[in-house]
């Protein structure tokens, strides 16, 4: 059985074709202009036909993963305000004409692709976070992804870690990702910095006020952290997106913040952990979901 799982980013659709017992087949990517209409649509068909033609072999099962909010029925996107105009209700086993093809958020497919192939291989309670622009975030209870009534459980960069706080894009005073998230990194080093990457990297040098700048994310970080374990009881916590890849200076230090606030519970200590799956982890996801794995 030959399962493609296809991942609509913001400029690119990223595939993979992956057998059953989790061997990957092939995969490719294809960029798109976001402000050609229905253009994502058309990137999707032709990753597709590309995974396909390299394969040898039409896929056995499609799925497929994207921003915003899934439906119930699992075949469309229901909730992407302001971007990709035509992908809400977009039936994606009809456009393709390849009979149902689910369809799940993209943060929730990375989780799904890293339980399934990646870092949290074996794992049945796991959280992911991506930090990068924003945080975003997933988390899987016993074996079963998160959803909720409207599809939005799981947004973990919007838990509020300051009542008194400004409020992010969803209304969410102090939110996690206003306090980690690159997007604002400027305005919390007093104009110094651009990139999250240049903050550390004056850090690693140094820099005391850098430290300083940088140190608070990381309490904020680990405060939330703190907060899932005691609500999800995850056995890890995976951590994705591009601040993740700055290693030692970001899990050390963390892992130990984590470590002092942590209630263990029959002495177990929740892992922080990189994701491994890198860009293509919502793809694998989306062939997972299209397993039926992860309750998808």
């Amino acid at each position: 059985m030959l399962i493609a799982g296809l991942d609509l980013g913001g400029t690119s659709v990223k595939g993979v074709m992956v057998r059953a017992d989790g061997v990957e087949a092939a995969r490719h990517t294809v960029s798109f202009d976001l402000e050609a209409p229905l253009a994502f649509a058309g990137a999707v068909e032709a990753c597709l036909a590309q995974l396909e033609r390299a394969a040898g072999s039409r896929a056995d099962r499609i799925g497929l993963s994207a921003p915003g909010l899934a439906a119930a029925d699992r075949r469309s996107i229901a909730f992407m305000p302001g971007r990709f105009p035509g992908l809400e209700g977009l039936d994606w086993g009809a456009h393709l004409a390849r009979g149902p093809v689910p369809v799940l958020n993209d943060a929730q497919a990375a989780l799904l692709g890293e339980v399934w192939r990646g870092a949290a291989a074996g794992c049945r309670n796991v959280i992911l976070l991506t930090l990068g622009t924003g945080v975003g975030g997933a988390a899987m209870v016993d074996g079963q992804l998160l959803r909720g009534h409207t599809g939005k459980a799981g947004h973990l960069g919007h838990v509020s870690l300051n009542p008194e706080g400004a409020l992010d894009i969803t209304g969410t005073p102090g939110s996690l990702e206003d306090a980690v998230g690159n997007h604002n990194i400027r305005e919390r080093s007093g104009g110094r910095f651009d990139t999250t990457h240049a903050l550390i990297e004056a850090h690693l040098q140094g820099d005391p006020a850098a430290t300083a700048v940088w140190n608070a994310s990381l309490r904020a970080l680990a405060a939330a952290i703190v907060s899932f374990t005691n609500v999800l009881d995850p056995e890890v916590v995976v951590l994705g997106g591009g601040i993740s890849r700055c290693g030692s200076a970001l899990f050390d230090p963390l892992q130990a913040m984590v470590a002092r606030c942590e209630w263990r519970v029959c002495g177990h200590q929740v892992r922080i952990i990189p994701a491994m799956l890198g860009e293509y982890a919502g793809a694998n996801g989306a062939a997972a979901c299209a397993l039926g794995l992860g309750g998808a």
